[in-house]
């Protein structure tokens, strides 16, 4: 386990191995949540990965008919 302080500007640094486990990158943004009185930070996914996560769904629009 894996000790980290909080700066005066209340940051802290994710360690090495964990940015590395997750493929974090510079600017990427997590999303922040409280549960249990722990604090978690999820890494936000791109839209793409959702590609394919769903086969068979029916992704068709029906369009109104003065929309072509």
């Amino acid at each position: 386990m894996t000790t980290v302080s909080v700066s005066p500007k209340f940051q802290v640094v994710i360690p090495k191995e964990i940015r590395e486990a997750l493929k974090l990158f510079v600017g990427q943004r997590m999303e922040v949540r409280l549960h249990d009185g722990k604090v978690e930070f999820v890494p936000e996914q791109a839209i793409l990965s959702y590609k394919g996560r769903w086969p068979g769904i029916d992704s068709t629009v029906v369009r109104d008919a003065d929309r072509v």
